[in-house]
């Protein structure tokens, strides 16, 4: 890689790791960031993945006391989340470069949304209403229907999957807010590594690019660990969003225009 490669991939990296320490929504600086050093969508999805999932795996261990007890409803999330996350592997090497392509605007889009409204659903999810509602809320064959298409995109895509299973598992448990958002860190991290599995083995994955973002990514968890203290979590926020907007209509320019 040449020298202003790595450095972009290092800056995003460690961008992301700080994004994720604050306030979450890495991976639309840091899949941007792939492509613009020229790898290919899949691959660069791929690389993403094996660079982005070890931050979900801090995060939930930093907690770990908090962890809901294992329970069959635990299992059952878990073989969920393995099978799901192996369908949307499957289904990413079963697309063509070009639909790929195609939809990574949306994509991108999409996960801009779901960031921007994330705080919102967190809100509504741990509103004493919402609270009170939750005895009648879904049940765990519910609960493992509604999580099974986020495990899918989990595998596929990933962007915004966090806030996806932190609404699924708030609105069908009853356990404090703090205890659900370890075992989604643990849920995105598992779909993370089922998926790597796939993709290494098939080969898709850009090991050199990966490994420097990671690092970055290591390094921006540290420092944004420090940087919380300071840095007000909404203006990390617009800041996310608006790059999140600014991508979607570049690649939507570069994808879907003339």
């Amino acid at each position: 890689m040449e020298t202003s490669a790595v450095l972009l991939l290092f800056a995003a990296g460690l961008a992301g790791g700080v994004v994720t320490a604050i306030v979450g929504g890495s991976s639309l600086i840091t899949f941007p960031a792939l492509l613009a050093v020229g790898l290919p969508p899949i691959i660069a999805n791929a690389s993403n993945t094996v660079a982005t999932t070890p931050g979900n795996f801090a995060a939930g261990l930093a907690d770990f006391g908090r962890l809901p007890r294992w329970d069959r409803s635990s299992v059952g999330l878990v073989v969920v989340a393995v099978a799901g996350s192996i369908t949307g592997a499957a289904l990413l090497l079963l697309t063509p470069e070009r639909a790929f392509t195609a939809m990574v605007p949306a994509l991108i889009g999409l996960a801009t949304i779901l960031f921007g409204l994330s705080d919102r659903i967190r809100g509504w999810l741990t509103s004493p209403s919402s609270a009170a509602q939750g005895a009648t809320m879904p049940s765990e064959a519910l609960r493992l229907l509604l999580f099974a298409p986020v495990a899918v995109y989990g595998g596929y895509f990933g962007a915004g999957m966090s806030v996806m299973i932190l609404a699924v598992l708030s609105i069908s448990l009853t356990h404090e807010f703090r205890a659900i958002n370890v075992l989604k860190n643990l849920l995105a991290g598992l779909t993370g590594v089922v998926a790597i599995v796939v993709f290494v083995v098939q080969g898709m994955v850009a090991w050199a690019p990966a490994m420097v973002m990671m690092a970055g990514g290591l390094a921006g968890g540290v420092l944004g660990g420090r940087l919380v203290r300071v840095l007000p979590p909404r203006l990390v926020r617009g800041i996310v969003l608006a790059a999140g907007a600014v991508l979607t209509a570049v690649y939507a320019w570069r994808y879907w225009g003339p």
